[in-house]
């Protein structure tokens, strides 16, 4: 008896000593900044810009958070300036050399809101840019950094700007597209096409990267997208381009055309870099017949 009363009073002790220990994390000794919410280099790839646009522009609006950190919200109304720093380019360029990136042109984006008062007892204010797409080149590559660029708290370091960028590609843009499907087993070999065909249109091929991009089919007007990836060299100062590669998207397969699966795999009929012409064609089975697809971008 007299050693579990021993035993329980050294439990206690520790129990004591346990409650008195400080957090991992002590909150009280973290001070406020200024930040904006997901930013920085390691939230640089949710940074890029890849919607389609809307209207002539190509509108693009997306809306993001300036948040003041902190165990507890600011006592005091905080005052919050932003605003485009270009000078943060070439510094981010040396430092990353994949991609050789632009200051976006002025004309191609606008931030309606630049100045900001957090209310005390709140920590966020949202604020919105407007990127215009169609001013852009899309062979090149631009960034736009929005900065915080004053606060009447201190500013965060390691997340005080948006790496806003656009990724460019040597064959993104519009271009006249044709489209053909044949029914007849053999493909364009065996007559003329089974539809008529959709020719002298437009459409966009979209870069993904610069060595990717991806373009739509046309079979049953779907949003079905090709994956092209290639390898660019430059020697000289002369651009070449090798190890070209197309398939199906499987994820857009799936949500567009559900049921329909690949039977052969897309092939480049023609396949003209310097005059940015492709031609694809694959072959679709859509539960009871084959069907052969020819894609045409070209200038």
């Amino acid at each position: 008896m007299k050693k579990l009363i021993i035993l329980l009073g050294v439990l206690t002790v520790s129990l004591t000593s346990c409650l008195k220990d400080k957090p991992n994390v002590d909150f009280s000794n973290i001070g406020a900044f200024a930040e904006f919410v997901h930013s920085g280099v390691p939230y640089f790839s949710s940074d890029a810009i890849t919607d389609a646009g809307t209207g002539t522009d190509l509108t693009i609006t997306k809306t993001y958070q300036i948040n003041i950190t902190g165990q507890y919200a600011p006592t005091k109304d905080v005052t919050v300036t932003i605003g485009v720093d270009n000078s943060v380019i070439a510094p981010y360029n040396t430092a990353n050399t994949a991609v050789s990136y632009l200051p976006m042109p002025t004309g191609s984006y606008s931030i309606p809101t630049t100045t900001f008062t957090i209310k005390a007892g709140t920590r966020l204010a949202s604020f919105t840019v407007n990127f215009l797409k169609a001013k852009l080149d899309p062979s090149l590559s631009y960034m736009l950094p929005v900065k915080i660029l004053t606060s009447s708290e201190p500013i965060s370091g390691n997340f005080n700007i948006h790496y806003f960028h656009f990724i460019g590609n040597d064959f993104a843009g519009t271009y006249k597209y044709d489209y053909s499907r044949y029914n007849n087993g053999v493909g364009p070999t065996g007559g003329p096409p089974s539809t008529p065909p959709v020719a002298g249109t437009t459409r966009v091929i979209s870069p993904i990267t610069p060595t990717h991009f991806q373009m739509t089919t046309g079979y049953a007007n779907s949003n079905v997208l090709y994956d092209v990836t290639f390898t660019r060299t430059v020697t000289g100062g002369v651009v070449s381009y090798s190890n070209w590669s197309v398939t199906i998207d499987p994820v857009t397969l799936a949500a567009n055309l559900a049921g329909v699966s690949i039977v052969q795999q897309p092939v480049f009929l023609t396949l003209d870099p310097v005059n940015k012409t492709f031609e694809i064609q694959y072959i679709a089975f859509n539960g009871s017949a084959n069907r052969y697809i020819v894609d045409k971008y070209y200038k």
